[in-house]
């Protein structure tokens, strides 16, 4: 029997005002990023955003989740640079079909500039492999150049967001990395192990880092399940940070995930459309519109130098 055809033009209606409620949503986004950009051309001082990608363990996906929010980003027209800040090699490159020779380590010991070693990735973000190697200057105390400062700051000031993939979250190096950050996505999954490592990581951040703390469940079967793992790491956060993070989201388990994985292709370009790309691109919404950044904030790579050298003169001070 077929339906009412009132009730089906009804649906149509619904549905039809529905997507030119998210089509005006998402306009007024890019209205509101070019009108931020036109700002900072008129500013020295404005400077990037930093989402820090962390995680208590490997193999929950966080260099997968850090490269597709990077494209989910610039999709919504933000200027995005996406730092693989893992202590060893890194294989961000090679996530997105690129092969990177160059990586920060040569700018850093003075044979290429920034630009040389800059990879551009799927929807126009900039890789930028190998700043693992910035953890140089916080384990020897190195002194950093004029030059690469400015270098650092020019890569700042030309982009609206800095993604970080970072290492394991033990090195004095992640910490500070973490301490700079707008915003920090702890990720877990249903494991037991990734929440206990999860546990641990909000445990070992300082009470000054939890304003900026968020929950991010990856390979959750529902949005219930995800919010059981958060509330457990809910009454955790309470007694150690004296806070409660909130939920920033969760990815379903996708296997359109592995297979992009497999095809050496991010997922927001083979299958955006799929059940983790629409869950990756509603976080990257939320965050473009909840991560604002005060122009007069210092610089992530001010903030975090002088964090390194400070922590330097407190292992001479008490040793």
């Amino acid at each position: 029997m077929d339906g009412d055809p009132a009730v089906t033009t009804l649906d149509g209606l619904l549905t039809e005002t529905l997507h030119s409620d998210q089509a005006r949503r998402l306009r007024g986004l890019v209205e509101q990023r070019q009108q931020h950009r036109l700002a900072a051309n008129n500013s020295t001082t404005t400077t990037a955003t930093v989402i820090a990608v962390t995680s208590g363990k490997g193999g929950v996906g966080k260099s997968c989740l850090a490269l597709n929010l990077s494209i989910a980003l610039a999709q919504l027209d933000v200027r995005v640079a996406l730092l693989d800040t893992s202590l060893g090699l890194g294989h961000l490159d090679l996530m997105c079909g690129l092969n990177g020779y160059w990586n920060l380590g040569h700018v850093l010991a003075g044979t290429r500039r920034l630009p040389e070693i800059t990879l551009e990735g799927p929807s126009g973000i900039h890789v930028i492999p190998g700043a693992g190697r910035l953890s140089e200057f916080s384990d020897g105390g190195k002194p950093i150049s004029p030059d690469i400062s400015e270098q650092l700051l020019t890569l700042e000031t030309g982009h609206d967001v800095l993604v970080l993939d970072t290492g394991h979250r033990e090195h004095p190096f992640v910490t500070d990395c973490l301490s700079a950050s707008d915003t920090v996505l702890v990720m877990t999954t249903p494991e037991p192990t990734a929440l206990a490592d999860a546990y641990a990581t909000f445990k070992a951040m300082s009470r000054g880092a939890s304003g900026h703390l968020q929950t991010l469940v990856n390979r959750a079967e529902s949005a219930r399940v995800a919010e059981e793992i958060h509330q457990r790491l809910v009454r955790t956060t309470r007694i150690f940070l004296e806070a409660e993070p909130p939920l920033a989201g969760w990815i379903p388990d996708d296997p359109e995930m592995a297979l992009a994985i497999h095809n050496r292709t991010p997922l927001m370009a083979q299958a955006p459309d799929s059940p983790a790309g629409r869950a990756i691109s509603q976080l990257a919404t939320r965050l473009v519109y909840h991560s604002p950044k005060a122009s007069e904030s210092v610089p992530f790579f001010q903030q975090l130098f002088s964090s390194c050298h400070h922590q330097d003169n407190t292992r001479v001070t008490t040793s």
